[in-house]
């Protein structure tokens, strides 16, 4: 019964998606009771996770049933309470732009807790072939919510590129789980370990290939340079709520997977992709920074913009493999799952309240349809502002906390010429993002909105508020508010040590 206990997250998320399904057979739920349902069930499911916050753990229960191929350590739990955060700050802060779009129904809602049980089923993944099961649950429930509005032909567009290319990358995935097994004759990782462990280098020929079909999979869902392609186009025409979603929650999944893969699994053998990386380290930075400067549509420079925070993380990663008498480098794990956080706060907030801007109109969508914010809305361009802050790096946000450490990791492992690409691009985005707050300060504004019509008493303004406090406690907090330990700069880290600990329990 004790390992039952462990699955009761998983199992609610996924009881909640079958109940909003089946409410979505009847017309007499409205949209504001589908939030409500999923609400209550991401709030179980996270006080569930949240008993074993402070435990280090590893266990892989009903192994004749699961055979293994789940488990349910402190680093799934760790990444678990940010997925079902994300998801239920993204229902929160969309509650507005939902109720103001009359395509949304009850099946959206159900599709949004399918999308986060396999995001959490990829957490605990310790199988390929699992993890890719887990991965494309996830996946098409996400593809299917960004053209849910079949009307729009933007939508159409965002999902039938999304899903194509999604479907062609998930091919070489599988390519490269067929090259592991045939070398190993085995997808489970702890098993591949073993073969790294003892064979020599002609042997392994299969695995390098393989695990790099594998890395093009993590590259092309996380938006790094040469596979961004897609990102533009699909942010641009999903709806504003899901770009939120899918900029920073579903993007944690993904780490938190190949983050598992490299501490517990493939560290012996991480350095062999050092070369591919720094370039393209370099290529993603450039790239995603260009883009980000030469977008009219905010939409668009905000998701340019998570292009090169991309990069930022895998500067992070390729930190990991620096070595000083040990195996990996543990550090920069921490600096990973810091920034995931900040991103996650920084990334949700931006675009969650560019969803909540628009809710009631379709006016604010290039910069200069947000000259005069500050006059029409001052509380929400503050809190527009604060998210820019930590997305540019301002100290006194949990950006900035983010990035030095980041940075601080990469140039310990001697890195440095990218650790300078990746200040000068910080530098740079300084640039776009405080071009949208001048616009919002500085500029009369172009449109009129009678600022009576516009209620900022309603939930999605709370979370938004509450999203802000949070990006500016943890960035602050250790010094100002200390005796809060949730916000405690300190504590975060800690529960990142902690975690990742798990994954060596044997």
């Amino acid at each position: 019964m004790n390992q039952f206990l462990y699955l009761i997250p998983s199992l609610i998320i996924l009881l909640g998606a079958m109940v909003l399904m089946f409410m979505s057979m009847y017309e007499r739920f409205s949209v504001k009771n589908f939030i409500v349902v999923s609400s209550f069930f991401l709030i179980i499911a996270l006080g569930f996770t949240l008993l074993n916050i402070n435990s280090s753990y590893s266990v892989q229960p009903f192994p004749h049933f699961l055979n293994d191929v789940l488990t349910f350590d402190s680093f799934s739990n760790f990444f678990n309470i940010l997925l079902i955060a994300g998801t239920l700050l993204t229902l929160l802060i969309g509650e507005h732009y939902f109720q103001h779009r009359s395509y949304f129904k009850g099946e959206f809602f159900s599709l949004l807790l399918f999308a986060l049980f396999g995001m959490m089923i990829l957490a605990h993944s310790n199988e390929l072939v699992t993890a890719y099961i887990a991965l494309e649950i996830a996946s098409f429930s996400v593809y299917i919510m960004v053209g849910y509005n079949s009307d729009d032909t933007k939508r159409v567009e965002a999902i039938f590129k999304y899903l194509v290319l999604g479907s062609f990358i998930g091919a070489f995935y599988l390519l490269g789980v067929v090259l592991i097994f045939g070398a190993t004759t085995s997808t489970n990782l702890a098993d591949i370990l073993i073969f790294i462990n003892n064979a020599d280098s002609q042997n392994m020929v299969l695995v390098y290939i393989g695990f790099t079909l594998i890395l093009f999979t993590f590259l092309f869902k996380i938006a790094a340079f040469p596979f961004q392609s897609w990102l533009l186009d699909v942010y641009r025409g999903a709806p504003m709520i899901i770009t939120a979603y899918m900029a920073s929650t579903f993007k944690i999944a993904i780490f938190s997977f190949f983050l598992r893969i490299i501490l517990g699994y493939i560290a012996p053998i991480i350095d062999f992709w050092d070369g591919i990386i720094s370039i393209i380290i370099i290529f993603t930075l450039v790239f995603g920074t260009w883009l980000a400067i030469t977008q009219q549509i905010v939409k668009r420079m905000l998701a340019a913009s998570s292009i090169v925070h991309t990069g930022y993380l895998l500067l992070a990663f390729i930190a990991l493999g620096y070595k000083d008498n040990q195996l990996i480098n543990i550090d920069s794990a921490y600096a990973i799952m810091f920034y995931l956080i900040a991103y996650l706060l920084s990334a949700l907030g931006a675009f969650g309240l560019a969803s909540h801007i628009i809710s009631e109109t379709n006016v604010k969508v290039t910069y200069d349809d947000f000259k005069g914010l500050a006059k029409q809305r001052p509380f929400l361009a503050a809190m527009m502002t604060i998210f820019l802050f930590s997305l540019a790096g301002i100290p006194s946000t949990i950006g900035f906390i983010g990035k030095f450490y980041v940075f601080t990791e990469a140039i310990n492992a001697g890195y440095t010429v990218l650790t300078i690409v990746a200040i000068i691009a910080t530098i740079v985005s300084v640039y776009y993002y405080f071009k949208l707050i001048a616009m919002m300060y500085f500029y009369p504004s172009v449109h009129y909105i009678e600022t009576e019509e516009f209620n900022d008493k309603r939930v999605s303004t709370y979370a938004i508020a509450f999203v802000a406090i949070l990006t500016i406690l943890g960035g602050i907090g250790s010094a100002i508010v200390f005796f809060i330990p949730v916000i405690n700069i300190d504590t975060i880290i800690n529960l990142s040590q902690l975690s990742v600990q798990s994954l060596f329990i044997k």
